[in-house]
């Protein structure tokens, strides 16, 4: 590194954020922008504009407090941006916009198998490839010869230095453009011709060029600054966790939560991993991490789900200063029963055709966010299960700090031990390990207590409802 100091620009689905930080590891500076939707005409689209002038704002300001000598952007895996002629063609579409039926079943007959991709078919845009296929409709001359393909923290890796790249932890995780045992493009991308416009493969930590000169006009960094090519925001999420004794070098599973809770299992020293294991259609599928390596992962919409399960104008369940009381309304919930069946994010997570539904909902507050905090724990062991989780849990992230959560899920996997770290700003100092590989988090980890409180019976009732379900909806 030219310079003392390092950013990394995290572009997630809800919010972008911008981290300061030393080469030691030290955070200096933290801004967030909350990302909105602009409409596209025939799709929702991501607000580029917006975020690259927040961008640009922030950079300014990181700027006068040092020399700064590396820039590393991570970005979420759900999005893509289409380059001709040196600029975007078109708007990168939003992944939750709904794609037509018809377009949906064409994109179906197309794909290539789990087994090869480790992708499973999910909804709306989350597949990349579906998306492609989307736009390839609606503007067929986009995609045709001298377009680019970008993922999303290469784009902004290209917008900074003008050098365009591809990075296996962006185009494996659920594209279906990805062919992790092989280690290159899937058949899909080659039969619709998308491979060729895919840039050359670069590792996460290259330095792809210097900023650009209209950046360093807009900001006034050098134009010395290093951009490095970057990576997937759970990737760099699992990048952080190795960091820690505890997690390194062992069969070790990482929970991310967020709008989205992503547990990655990296499997111990000689194991088989075979896409064919997991169950697709219950949102498990193969990532693959910044070596090349294929990492089993469950997914659900954890975070948005808590959000309409306890309302945007009410208190968040994870607020420091409620805990206490929380956890102390826990023990009437169990006795009373009150419970949620998933689930409410529908074609998402590992009951995706579920209808979710409170049974006996709480009317206070504290009770309603335990009952909520439950759920949440509930659906996470389910997850861990089913990509074969077991022994070292590390769960980060913002619901790391929701007590009823982290305790009630060690409650339900007696066998293993349950942490949390006692730091923020993981998926960015993930990131920042990229260029310093022997950096190690501050602070150690946080072995989680189980709730003392009779988990089992209330466990066993609520997969019995669960299963009601299904069979009165099949």
């Amino acid at each position: 590194m030219t310079g003392e100091l390092v950013v990394v620009l995290d572009i997630g689905k809800t919010m972008s954020k911008l981290t300061l930080w030393t080469k030691e590891g030290e955070l200096l500076a933290r801004e967030t922008r909350v990302n909105e939707r602009i409409d596209a005409g025939a799709y929702a689209a991501l607000d580029v504009a917006g975020i690259e002038a927040w961008l640009a704002l922030v950079l300014s300001d990181f700027g006068r407090r040092g020399s700064i000598g590396s820039i590393i952007p991570v970005g979420h895996g759900a999005a893509a941006a289409i380059i001709r002629g040196g600029a975007l063609a078109l708007p990168p579409m939003d992944y939750e916009q709904a794609i037509p039926a018809e377009d949906r079943e064409l994109y179906a007959g197309q794909r290539s198998r789990f087994s090869e991709t480790g992708s499973p078919f999910l909804a709306d845009g989350l597949n990349l490839g579906a998306q492609l296929h989307f736009i390839e409709r609606l503007k067929p001359e986009v995609l045709g010869p001298g377009a680019l393909i970008l993922p999303w923290a290469q784009y902004w890796a290209w917008r900074l230095s003008g050098v365009a790249a591809s990075e296996v932890t962006s185009l494996g995780c659920h594209t279906d453009l990805w062919n992790p045992r092989a280690g290159k493009p899937s058949q899909l991308a080659w039969s619709r011709g998308w491979a060729s416009l895919m840039p050359r493969l670069r590792k996460a930590g290259d330095v792809l060029g210097p900023l650009s000169p209209e950046w360093v006009e807009r900001t006034g960094l050098s134009g010395a600054t290093s951009v490095h090519c970057g990576l997937h925001d759970s990737n760099a999420a699992l990048l952080a966790a190795r960091g820690f004794d505890e997690i390194a070098g062992r069969d070790a599973t990482i929970m991310s939560t967020g709008t989205w809770f992503v547990a990655m299992r990296t499997p111990g020293a000689g194991c088989f991993v075979d896409p064919v294991l997991l169950p697709a259609a219950r949102d498990t599928l193969i990532n693959v991490d910044v070596s090349g390596r294929m990492i089993p992962s469950a997914r659900f919409m954890g975070g948005r789900e808590i959000e309409l399960l306890t309302g945007r104008d009410t208190r968040r369940i994870d607020i420091k200063a409620d805990q206490a009381d929380i956890v102390a309304a826990t023990r009437s919930v169990l006795e009373q029963g009150a419970r949620v069946l998933p689930t409410f994010a529908p074609g998402f997570g590992p009951f995706a055709a579920h209808c979710g539904r409170w049974i006996d909902k709480p009317t206070d507050q504290a009770s309603l966010r335990a009952a909520v905090s439950l759920y949440a724990a509930l659906v996470a062991d389910v997850s861990l299960g089913l990509i074969g989780a077991g022994g070292c849990l590390l769960v980060e992230g913002r619901f790391a700090e929701a007590e009823v959560f982290v305790r009630a899920l060690a409650a339900l996997r007696p066998n293993d031990k349950v942490y949390r770290a006692n730091a923020h700003n993981d998926v960015s100092f993930g990131a920042l390990r990229l260029l310093q590989p022997g950096l190690r988090p501050s602070g150690g980890l946080e072995l989680i207590q189980p709730l003392a409180l009779p988990i089992e019976n209330y466990r066993e009732r609520w997969h019995d409802d669960v299963a009601g379900a299904l069979e009165a909806v099949s």
